[in-house]
């Protein structure tokens, strides 16, 4: 079965402050550990999938959260990006400003890993909520096209709304 890992503290600090230096490949995998992915999803999304999860692990970045059982016939039938669950629902976020931003880049990193980096860096760059609501509205399409409208849906109820920007 299967295994869900999600970041430790200190895995959330390397990624925040990269105090560790992680070398590109490992930074990119702990990126990826979202507490919802598998072992077996992660293995296949970045090469020497199990040797970059076995060293984050030796070295204290991730943990097991549980194990998930998913029924071969289920498995089959459904595409991997089915399988992940719907976002949880969270607190409203607080008005423009460094703590939105922090949230809007790490719901970037945890849909789209590496390919997050340059959204990011616009969402921090941001001035203004009317700039921010303009990067935002193209994270939504870039995360449609990557991961899907169901995604790019939730992501968008959580950072478009009026109250947020």
């Amino acid at each position: 079965m299967p295994t869900v890992y999600r970041k430790t503290a200190k895995g959330q600090a390397e990624i925040a402050t990269r105090t560790h230096r992680l070398p590109p490949r490992l930074r990119q995998a702990l990126i990826l550990v979202d507490g919802k992915r598998s072992d077996d999803e992660l293995k296949r999304m970045l090469p020497q999938g199990e040797e970059a999860l076995r060293a984050l692990i030796d070295d204290g970045f991730v943990e097991p959260v549980g194990v998930t059982a998913v029924p071969v016939a289920a498995a089959a039938a459904a595409p991997a990006a089915a399988s992940v669950p719907a976002p949880k629902p969270q607190a409203p976020l607080p008005a423009f400003g460094d703590q939105l931003k922090r949230e809007i880049v790490r719901s970037l990193n945890d849909l789209l890993g590496p390919m997050a980096e340059g959204l990011a860096l616009k969402v921090e760059r941001a001035r203004n909520p009317d700039e921010l609501r303009a990067i935002v509205e193209q994270a939504h399409r870039v995360i449609r096209d990557m991961r899907g409208a169901f995604q790019a849906t939730a992501f968008a109820d959580r950072f478009l709304s009026s109250e947020t920007t």
